[in-house]
């Protein structure tokens, strides 16, 4: 849905006027077109298909394959030393993209809006990395490549992201993030399944899922309905550029709040799921032939609960007009789900945990993002906005994978695989998480 710049006073330029009320478009009032909807899920799910089977199976089987030909070291501690560098790289650079595109496509003038550029030129960016990441004889390359991956999948996610706060009105918003969250989910179901089914080839793994990724993106980007900027925005001041990656939250508390709570979430979820290779392999005593299929199969389950949940959740918020009680609650219930994970010694229990770990993350997405949409400081700078928001999610992909690491290394007894210490770190993070959303104010 377009909109139009302000009226502009008598003697003043257009885009002074711009600078002056900063106010590019009015929100949406309308619901958003059913065709920008469909490829908005859509391409979210192959996209997460081409990203998240790397994040998730990818990375074991490349860190295992270099453990084979002597590379880097074996056992337990040398997967998770390795873990821990490429996680933490490749998380530093979504963090920078996310926050630089975020900004730079809120302020694109090109004729053919401000987003569709950066979601087309950012995954043909994370498909070149991800090549890099398959082929690369060293941790080193495969460093380069996740980071390089990880660039172009935030240049791609901000701007993809940013257009719900464009194209979404606030009454719609739960049904949308529950759809997108959905689709995230059951892609990352398809890329677990395409690693564990080709793990015998990383090339399959890593880049032919990204190619129809760009081909999703493509499509995605004509169907969307692009707003282009009315004025040439001004000069960007020194502080400006420090504000792109900065929100007050003395100003904006209730962003702030947000902010933490998907942060603390974030933080333990992927205290696990950096090492989730390892646990299965170390913890559960799983084959290492048999982990990347074990990983598809619980991811398979924990997206069934996810899908269910997240729906029903994002329904009944949109009805009821309430964000908060459902965040809390799914926040304390996966607490309890990761802290549950240093109790389990088979397979058949770890199933069941999954299920319990997907239903609380499924109500989570389907209500989360319409929470953070509806207290976005500006909505004319949400590319922005959310690029600061997504700090919380690729921050804590850095801070996670190292701090584990850490921790494990000084914990987790000879073999490196005693968890209880880090999934208690990272359940009481969740905790925490759950605590920081009871004293936002301006959404129920």
């Amino acid at each position: 849905m377009s909109g139009s710049a302000a009226g502009t006073p008598s003697g003043m330029t257009t885009a002074t006027a711009v600078a002056r009320e900063h106010h590019w478009f009015a929100e949406p009032t309308e619901p958003a077109k059913k065709g920008y909807v469909a490829w908005l899920i859509i391409a979210q799910f192959i996209f997460f298909i081409a990203l998240l089977g790397p994040a998730i199976v990818g990375i074991g089987l490349k860190i295992t394959d270099l453990q084979n030909a002597g590379a880097i070291a074996d056992g337990a501690a040398g997967f998770n030393t390795a873990s821990a560098i490429l996680g933490g790289v490749g998380a530093f650079f979504a963090t920078v993209a996310n926050v630089v595109f975020g900004r730079v496509s809120d302020r694109t003038t090109s004729r053919w809006g401000r987003r569709r550029i950066w979601i087309v030129l950012g995954t043909v960016i994370m498909t070149i990395g991800f090549v890099f990441m398959a082929l690369g004889p060293s941790l080193l390359v495969a460093t380069i490549g996740w980071a390089i991956a990880q660039l172009g999948a935030n240049m791609t996610l901000a701007p993809f992201v940013a257009t719900i706060a464009d194209q979404v009105p606030k009454f719609q918003r739960g049904s949308v993030a529950a759809g997108l969250g959905i689709a995230q989910n059951l892609g990352i179901v398809g890329g677990t399944y395409v690693a564990g089914w080709f793990s015998f080839n990383l090339f399959i793994v890593f880049v032919v899922p990204a190619i129809l990724a760009i081909i999703a993106m493509v499509v995605f980007a004509i169907v969307l309905p692009d707003r282009v900027l009315p004025a040439r925005p001004p000069r960007i001041s020194f502080r400006e550029v420090m504000q792109t990656i900065w929100v007050s939250p003395v100003a904006h508390p209730d962003f702030a709040l947000a902010w933490w709570s998907r942060f603390l979430i974030t933080f333990a979820s992927f205290g696990f799921t950096t090492f989730r290779f390892a646990y299965m392999g170390f913890h559960l005593g799983v084959p290492e032939e048999d982990i990347g299929l074990l990983i598809a199969n619980t991811t398979l389950v924990y997206t069934a609960a996810l899908v269910v949940t997240a729906w029903i959740a994002g329904k009944i918020s949109d009805r009821i007009g309430r964000r908060k009680v459902f965040v809390w609650t799914s926040t304390v219930l996966f607490a309890a789900g990761t802290f549950a994970l240093i109790f389990i010694q088979d397979v058949p229990s770890y199933y069941i945990l999954e299920i319990l770990l997907g239903a609380a993350y499924g109500i989570y997405v389907g209500v989360d993002l319409a929470l953070v949409v509806d207290v976005l400081p500006n909505p004319d700078d949400s590319g922005k906005d959310l690029g600061v928001f997504n700090i919380a999610n690729a921050l804590p992909q850095t801070v996670a994978p190292l701090i584990g690491g850490l921790v494990l290394a000084s914990t987790g007894g000879t073999s490196g695989a005693d968890y209880t210490v880090w999934f208690t770190i990272c359940a009481v993070a969740a905790l925490i998480g759950a605590a920081v959303i009871f004293p936002i104010k301006s959404v129920k």
